[in-house]
């Protein structure tokens, strides 16, 4: 339970490449993947955090081995979270920028595209943003963490167009 089949070290290196890898992996794969959650998305969370389970063990399960892995990422997150914030320019890399995804009633089908985003994504936040119609909307914005903040146009202009 507690003899350790690798140096304790090794658990540390192996968690600290990781992290790293995963956060590269995720940051590339979109806003839409951290943001948005479907299931296919839950179940490729939980297919990599068991693929990488070995990587970051290896082998070796040990009580002392998981918790130093777990005790390695927790450091690893807290230690990104301290840099970002006070690096803007890493948190920019880390994090992204806001994309405008509606400006004026009209709506950007690159960006829908370069974020996966379907009409029926569009239409899902647009409602939760207390519209039916892109026409309703003055700004419509893909935040850092994939959530879409809307803001409804102040004079609304009526029509039979949708999303």
């Amino acid at each position: 339970m507690f003899a350790m089949s690798v140096p304790w070290w090794e658990f540390v290196v192996r968690g600290v490449v990781v992290y790293l890898f995963l956060l590269v992996f995720l940051r590339l794969t979109g806003k839409r993947q951290t943001g948005q959650y479907a299931p296919f998305d839950l179940v490729l969370l939980l297919i990599l955090s068991n693929a990488v389970q070995n990587s970051m063990n290896a082998g070796d399960n040990s009580l002392v081995g998981g918790l130093i892995s777990a005790a390695t990422l927790m450091a690893c997150h807290v230690a990104l979270a301290h840099l970002t914030f006070r690096m803007p320019r890493l948190a920019r890399l880390v994090d992204g920028r806001p994309q405008v995804l509606v400006r004026g009633g009209q709506l950007d089908t690159g960006l829908m595209r370069q974020e996966l985003l379907t009409p029926d994504d569009v239409a899902a936040a647009l409602r939760a943003g207390g519209c039916l119609h892109v026409h309703e909307v003055e700004r419509a914005t893909i935040e850092t963490n994939g959530t879409i903040t809307v803001v409804l146009r102040s004079t609304g202009r009526h029509g039979d167009s949708g999303v």
